[in-house]
């Protein structure tokens, strides 16, 4: 400033103008490399801690968890912990070709991320890749209610419906309660639950007798007679969702009450079933159900533990 700006009179080949903009030159200059300085330092720090939190997440969903490591993260890690299996749909803007697909979903999950970090501090763990993966909340951070507000807003900060899974486990059973909670997941997806949470005390049937194995082969094939007849396929669907309702079935596809019992009992003769044993309307619904699982490829969902990698990994690798 005192060599721009002499402390003396100017003299005549004196510009303001000039000085003027060397001045502003000078400060974006400081102004540049200070920020550059500062954000350097804070990617430096974030990175750490980063690295710590997914050491012990990773350990977590391992069991090789010990003290160490969790002195290492500066995180106490707790007693019990809700796990949760989160599928992360694309955005809309995913979507558009004007925009860079991976750009837009790396935004997305750090909106996720910052959601999870916002409401929990450091406590909450999660391995997260921009269509899913694991989150830990620790039992005492959050009640069994509380979780289904916890998906609800981060549904709302990624701006996309979220789909979770919860199972309950000790510190110790993770690995067992993640491969679980992702298998219930597999389920949800397959029967075209819709988002929000789902827990395995409301859907233990179904993801029992979705389970791969020779009962769910022969559950499959019992209603292969049906499949040369669409519209009694969807009948009994109908007729099975509206509680054994030939009513509002009927209203439902549009036809006279009597249509529906004809159809009924067309379904009846071609399984061998006698629809008048309440037995066999438990057993057409666990039929269905599996066949909902079974036809999950053909319909382009997914099929139980091959449509995304191991739990503790997430799901698509996308630098975030």
């Amino acid at each position: 400033m005192d060599l721009l700006f002499p402390k003396g009179k100017p003299g005549p080949g004196f510009d303001i103008v000039v000085g003027i903009a060397t001045v502003v030159q000078l400060l974006n200059l400081m102004t540049s490399t200070i920020s550059k300085i500062y954000v350097r330092e804070l990617k430096s720090l974030a990175a750490d801690h980063h690295t710590g939190v997914h050491t012990l997440t990773s350990a977590l969903l391992a069991g090789h968890t010990t003290s160490t490591t969790a002195r290492e993260s500066a995180i106490r890690v707790a007693a019990h912990y809700h796990v949760l299996a989160v599928a992360v749909p694309a955005h809309s803007d995913e979507r558009n070709p004007q925009l860079d697909r991976r750009v837009v979903a790396r935004r997305k999950l750090r909106r996720l991320q910052s959601a999870l970090a916002g409401l929990s501090g450091n406590q909450v763990l999660s391995l997260l890749s921009v269509d899913g993966g694991t989150i830990l909340v620790p039992a005492h951070l959050c009640t069994d209610v509380e979780i289904e507000n916890l998906v609800a807003a981060l549904s709302t900060a990624a701006q996309v419906p979220i789909t979770a899974t919860v199972i309950f486990a000790e510190t110790g059973k993770i690995p067992a309660a993640t491969r679980h909670a992702h298998e219930l997941l597999d389920t949800v997806e397959q029967l075209g639950r819709g988002p929000g949470l789902h827990r395995l005390s409301d859907l233990a049937m179904e993801y029992q007798i979705t389970r791969p194995g020779t009962g769910r082969t022969v559950l499959v094939q019992r209603l292969g007679p049906l499949d040369e007849h669409p519209e009694l396929l969807r009948t009994l669907r109908i007729y099975i969702d509206t509680g054994l309702n030939r009513q509002r079935t009927a209203r439902s596809l549009s036809v006279h009450p009597n249509t529906i019992d004809y159809r009924l009992q067309r379904i009846s003769e071609l399984i061998g079933l006698d629809i008048s044993d309440t037995r066999t309307w438990w057993y057409l619904n666990a039929a269905l159900l599996t066949r909902a699982a079974a036809d999950a490829p053909r319909r382009g969902l997914p099929t139980p533990r091959n449509h995304r990698p191991h739990p503790a990994i997430p799901r698509r690798a996308l630098p975030a």
